[in-house]
């Protein structure tokens, strides 16, 4: 007698148990196709082998006769730069702030997003990337120079503050985001150079100053939230100089600082010279006095020419 086989019921799924599988699958399925996309899209933002991302130093310049907080005739900017360590999402850090009086050390620095990191990118503006003015709180002592930067974000620059008291460092840059979208800002950061602080007094307002044999006179008025023109004129015993050069690709750079907060203003030229001489669009954010900063270079020769503006 042959005995029977049990014979195994067909196996039946129950169609939720179908369902939530397609589901768990599904999402499984999305987190990794996304998971691939983020590090695709970090990936083309993020730095390159090199330490420097794409677009960082790209060319960048203003329109003529603008510059970072200035935006020419027609369209006058109160604003003014370097109040802060902070703003529009950039910060500045300084390594240190303290100095010895007239011995040449070197300042270090990075300029740090919203995150936290060292930026990297940064537009060309007039031939740098970084603009660092230097000047001690009673606008003495006034330097113009240009930091190199590292791969890793870190700009170092030599620098010797050549009298005791409070100085005034100001970034001037156009950071480059990741979309290679542009932000001029100016940030601001005190030194101090240790000792006894004898400051000085503002010279009075004139508009003609002297530089080591060249005596240089502007015209115009600036005027108040309005933009005007300011003309710079050289001359040498007695004589128009001719041989106005080029410097960072502009024939003049001028800085106006406010006395009191040193609220920062940077402006450009004029791409040709005007009837010989260097003009300016300058619009100034408030009454006040302010000193004036004209650079400019003949002979290979780069000098600075002072003025005190009282506005008004």
């Amino acid at each position: 007698m042959t005995a029977d086989v049990p014979t195994a019921a067909p196996t039946t799924t129950d169609p939720g148990t179908i369902r939530l599988a397609l589901i768990v699958g599904g999402l499984v399925v999305a987190l990794v196709a996304g998971f691939a996309v983020g590090r695709f899209a970090v990936g083309s933002a993020s730095t390159p082998a090199g330490g420097v991302p794409a677009g960082a130093l790209a060319e960048h310049s203003h329109s003529p006769g603008t510059g970072a907080h200035d935006h020419g005739p027609g369209t006058p900017d109160d604003t003014v730069g370097g109040l802060a360590l902070s703003e529009a999402g950039y910060t500045l850090t300084a390594e240190q702030t303290t100095f010895a009086v007239d011995r040449p050390q070197e300042l270090r620095f990075q300029i740090r997003d919203a995150t936290r990191r060292a930026v990297t990118g940064f537009a060309v503006v007039h031939e740098k990337p970084m603009h660092l003015i230097v000047v001690r709180r009673d606008l003495t002592g006034y330097q113009h120079l240009h930091p190199t930067m590292s791969t890793d974000g870190t700009w170092r620059v030599p620098l010797t503050l050549t009298a005791a008291g409070s100085w005034r460092a100001y970034a001037d840059f156009t950071a480059l985001d990741a979309a290679g979208r542009q932000t001029p800002v100016t940030l601001g950061v005190d030194l101090l150079a240790a000792g006894d602080h004898a400051p000085r007094t503002l010279p009075p307002a004139t508009r003609t100053a002297t530089v080591d044999g060249f005596t240089v006179g502007y015209e115009g008025t600036p005027q108040i939230g309005a933009s005007a023109p300011l003309l710079f004129r050289i001359s040498a015993d007695g004589a128009p100089v001719t041989g106005i050069e080029r410097y960072l690709g502009a024939y003049g750079h001028l800085v106006a600082i406010r006395e009191g907060d040193l609220g920062y203003l940077h402006v450009h030229p004029e791409p040709a010279l005007v009837d010989g001489a260097v003009k300016f669009w300058l619009s100034v954010p408030s009454p006040g006095r302010y000193r004036l900063f004209f650079d400019f270079q003949v002979g290979g020769v780069v000098r600075t020419a002072e003025f005190t503006l009282t506005a008004g």
